[in-house]
């Protein structure tokens, strides 16, 4: 229970930035905890905890992505999770990412795991993090630019 308390928000969020759907990453944070409760790891620190079940919410939310279902179906609700308008409109522009580069962004500003942690939690390279991450940036400040000229 004090697992659940501890990490659901953080959960949901980063399973948010992969389906853009909020009932959809509630669900897909449930089943993370249901493979915590079928797997019943042991971990040396709380840090690896969190690690392990970001890497399960990560992996759950890409399965769910191919599913043919969820790519054929359209949600009844609104993507968005309550922001000031200010963070609206950076949220929206994240959500126009592809998914490598939200599923960055989230990790490094919202997490505040440093660029070798996303690396390992991820599985990729350090020089690959932060090359997505750069790249997300100038994705984002051209998107962000673009909507300030327009308005």
């Amino acid at each position: 229970m004090r697992t659940v308390t501890r990490y659901a928000d953080m959960l949901v969020r980063v399973c948010f930035s992969y389906l853009k759907n909020l009932h959809e990453a509630e669900d897909t944070a449930q089943d993370t905890f249901l493979k915590l409760v079928e797997k019943q790891p042991v971990f040396e620190t709380e840090e690896h905890e969190k690690a392990w079940l970001l890497r399960v919410a990560i992996n759950l939310s890409k399965n769910r992505l191919k599913t043919s279902w969820l790519k054929k179906s359209e949600s009844l609700y609104e993507k968005d999770i309550p922001f000031t308008p200010e963070e609206s409109s950076v949220m929206n522009a994240v959500y126009q990412l592809p998914a490598k580069y939200r599923c960055v962004i989230h990790l490094y500003y919202i997490e505040g795991y440093n660029i070798s942690e996303i690396g390992s939690l991820l599985r990729r390279n350090e020089a690959t993090v932060a090359s997505q991450l750069y790249r997300a940036r100038n994705l984002l400040k051209q998107k962000l630019k673009e909507d300030f000229d327009d308005a």
